[in-house]
């Protein structure tokens, strides 16, 4: 009987103290699991620190361990999703650098694997890391989980395992910007979810900001729902009656006491400012649904590769 085979897909951006220690934890792990053979993909986004230099000298040593080396910085949602469709295992289980994602569930996730699961996820219920971030994290699911069309996972980040028939799916989609997350659900594969809780990071500093949390945040909304559309044309509907109404009541109020009131510029200028906020909101929130169109149109490659290593046994897909 073939053994199977496992690929652990790992993106990077200046992780150079983390590589090391979570190659030799995975290493370890898969040690007790002599029943399966595995590779670890490393995919690099142009690290400017040592991490390069340090995955090279790990797959000189090692090769199981292999390195794609991105042109440029690709973004945290194309070249972790471009990994995955390298990877050639019977299953592919996609696990942090910063070792935030406990590795030891390795061996869980291959149980319910062999068990008859083609998607196991980790579930971070609590969480060790700034606990403002986190409230802000859980709400947003919350959010996205209650507008969106499709069923949502709530506080999934994408640490989990999955099946070579899921893999070969997202092989077959033209997605240049891909919202990973809300894919799984898309597809009616069995799962099963398996809660952890997520360790503080050791080493080094956490390279998502304001900019890249919103990113992802609005990559949800505009792939899974079109409420924030409808909700636009509710408000500027509901925006125009309070207007009318508003407009009546000075002209009736105006009319009754010509003399003695006076309309004055504050209720202008207010009602301007109001109104004007709320045309910008919601031009925003088509804009954000124009630029997802726009990305698709393009058809850019996900990523470009500037070296791969000890990729010598298959290809690039």
């Amino acid at each position: 009987m073939e053994r199977k085979k496992i690929s652990i897909v790992t993106p990077c951006y200046n992780e150079e103290e983390n590589v090391e220690p979570l190659t030799l934890k995975v290493r370890e792990i898969f040690a007790a699991l002599s029943q399966y053979d595995f590779e670890h993909i490393f995919i690099d986004n142009a690290s400017t620190d040592k991490t390069v230099e340090k995955l090279k000298n790990l797959a000189a040593v090692d090769k199981r361990i292999k390195i794609i080396c991105n042109a440029r910085n690709f973004g945290h949602i194309r070249s972790p999703y471009y990994a995955l469709l390298q990877a050639q295992g019977d299953a592919v289980i996609t696990l942090a650098a910063d070792l935030q994602e406990p590795p030891e569930l390795i061996a869980e996730f291959l149980g319910k694997w062999e068990q008859g699961f083609k998607i196991i996820i980790g579930v971070k219920t609590k969480s060790r890391e700034n606990q403002v971030i986190f409230a802000i994290r859980k709400f947003y699911y919350n959010l996205l989980k209650n507008i969106s069309e499709l069923e949502q996972i709530r506080n999934f980040h994408g640490f989990g395992l999955y099946d070579r028939s899921f893999i070969d799916v997202l092989k077959k989609l033209d997605e240049p910007y891909p919202y990973f997350r809300g894919l799984i659900t898309e597809f009616g594969f069995n799962r099963v979810q398996i809660e952890y809780t997520q360790q503080e990071r050791q080493k080094g500093r956490s390279k998502n900001n304001f900019y890249t949390l919103y990113d992802m945040a609005m990559l949800g909304f505009v792939n899974h729902s079109k409420v924030p559309l409808r909700l636009s044309s509710f408000i500027g509907f509901g925006a125009s009656l309070i207007s009318f109404a508003a407009g009546m009541v000075y002209l009736i109020y105006k009319l009754l006491f010509w003399s003695e009131f006076q309309l004055g510029l504050a209720p202008l200028a207010i009602g301007i400012f109001f109104f004007g906020s709320i045309q910008l909101f919601f031009i925003g929130i088509i804009g954000e649904y124009v630029g997802a169109i726009y990305t698709h149109v393009k058809k850019k490659p996900l990523v470009v590769e500037k070296e791969r290593i000890n990729f010598d046994d298959y290809g690039s897909n």
